[in-house]
């Protein structure tokens, strides 16, 4: 299923309002196992490590198992605190003292939209390489580490950032080992030669892989098409990622993971002056640039219509343009009105139009998905080769209904009401903050954003849907891209 982005970079388009993914997809309570013999392990050392690695991961499944009794108490007077470190780092902290867990995020203006086109896949081969070796550590070494204390780093890259994660017991050991060790991954990372070249390899298979698949297709085309001659329109190729050196990575690592440019997000059970050392601790060693980093701007798109030949039986339709940045004062009409268009799932007038009434598709969905620049609002869909034509007259007549005439009163309610009753079990873990957390960092949001969510959808009107899909949505600016049409 397509995933958008609102205030992280991958919601799901049927909660577009509202829960931000982590950049490296679900989070998980305790470290994933990556037990590999060691030369010369003996048993007695192995014995001991298994007791460890018991002990640290039993008081952290305990965690997880605690936190759904504790999201109530989590949630209640979150408060945001900010801050600049002295290493020029942002920082934002919510004290949590329910779980014995602390959660870290840096985020980083090192995304693909920074890198040149002719070397698309630096961003994420950076990224994805940090753990690959760091200081005097090897890549078997991080993992044996992590996994003796019962740690997780994460993280990953998009178009806008690239970030790091850490989940570490609070625990005095167990916590300055974690940290010790995130601190070195991002400020000493080496990029081993072998380890590129590996990873290359692997990025290329998956490429090659890609190319036979026509949702693969469809998203790679549609981005370039809606993003004509700008970075977030560029994937990686073979070329590309065949072109890509250590000398890249060392150098995007210098000018994009700057401690000015660090965005660093905390919380857990620890204090405004523990925080304060974590952050400082993490950021002081890395290098010293990394600010004011802005992807060039978007043009928008001429109309058109893009037919893609594949033998696949159903064809696979993306309807869409740029839209809005992050911070666009036409957020919540556009994130309001999505939900009625085709956010909402089976409420939606898309749904019931293409689905319910005519059958022409078992999935059809709308979302927008706002980035630093003007990110895309798309409405996506596959059905039958033969009723392509049939499905996009319907799909292009509901968005010009809607367009002219907003929601219902009725609709408008049920989105409103859908839209903020959800919002707890939305936020109800520190992870799940954290990814909040980390978006109202990265992007320049309010600190009240979370207290004013609320508000900000029940002041919404239907007219204000309509001149914002008015402003934005425009039909001189829409790309229709079918995959495996006749």
């Amino acid at each position: 299923m397509k995933q958008s982005k609102l205030i992280a970079p991958h919601p799901s388009p049927t909660a577009d309002f509202a829960q931000p993914a982590g950049f490296g997809g679900a989070k998980q309570c305790f470290a994933k196992p990556r037990l590999r013999p060691l030369p010369g392990a003996g048993l007695l050392v192995g014995s001991l490590r298994s007791i460890s690695l018991w002990r640290s991961r039993a008081l952290l499944a305990l965690v997880c198992l605690m936190t759904s009794l504790a999201s109530s108490l989590t949630l209640a007077g979150v408060k945001i605190e900010h801050w600049v470190a002295p290493s020029g780092a942002k920082v934002y902290f919510i004290e949590a003292r329910v779980l014995p867990i602390l959660d870290v995020q840096i985020d980083f203006a090192a995304g693909g939209a920074f890198v040149a086109a002719g070397k698309a896949g630096v961003a994420g081969l950076t990224r994805g390489l940090l753990e690959a070796g760091a200081g005097n550590l090897d890549e078997e070494t991080i993992a044996g580490r992590l996994v003796d204390i019962g740690a997780r780093l994460g993280g990953g890259a998009d178009s806008d950032r690239a970030s790091v994660s850490l989940r570490t017991l609070v625990s005095k050991t167990e916590r300055d080992a974690a940290l010790d060790l995130m601190r070195t991954v991002l400020s000493a990372p080496t990029f081993p030669q072998s380890v590129l070249e590996r990873e290359k390899a692997r990025t290329i298979a998956g490429i090659r892989e890609a190319e036979t698949r026509p949702d693969a297709i469809a998203g790679k085309r549609f981005a370039a098409a809606i993003y004509p001659d700008h970075p977030y329109g560029v994937s990686p190729t073979v070329e590309t990622v065949t072109a890509v050196t250590r000398e890249d990575l060392v150098d995007f690592h210098r000018r994009h993971y700057g401690a000015k440019g660090a965005v660093v997000s905390i919380i857990g059970d620890v204090s405004r002056a523990e925080a304060e050392a974590i952050a400082q601790g993490l950021t002081e060693a890395l290098p010293p640039g990394g600010g004011a980093l802005v992807p060039p701007p978007v043009k928008k798109p001429q109309r058109a219509t893009i037919r893609i030949p594949h033998p696949a039986a159903q064809s696979h339709v993306h309807v869409g343009l740029p839209t809005i940045s992050r911070n666009d004062p036409d957020y919540f009409p556009l994130l309001v009105g999505n939900y009625t268009l085709g956010g909402g799932g089976f409420v939606s007038r898309l749904m019931k139009e293409v689905r319910e009434k005519r059958g022409y598709a078992y999935s059809v969905y709308s979302y927008v998905a706002p980035r630093k620049l003007e990110g895309p609002f798309e409405i996506g869909l596959q059905t039958k080769r033969e009723q392509v034509d049939d499905a996009l007259k319907v799909v292009n007549e509901v968005l010009a209904d809607y367009m002219a005439k907003g929601p219902t009163s009725k609709e408008l309610a049920a989105a409103k009401k859908n839209m903020v009753d959800g919002l707890a079990l939305r936020m109800d873990s520190n992870a799940k903050l954290l990814g909040y957390l980390s978006a109202i960092g990265f992007y320049g949001l309010p600190l009240s954003y979370l207290d004013d969510f609320p508000a900000k959808v029940k002041a919404v009107t239907a007219e204000q849907i309509k001149a914002a899909f008015a402003r934005h949505v425009r039909a001189e600016n829409l790309v229709t891209l079918v995959v495996a049409a006749d």
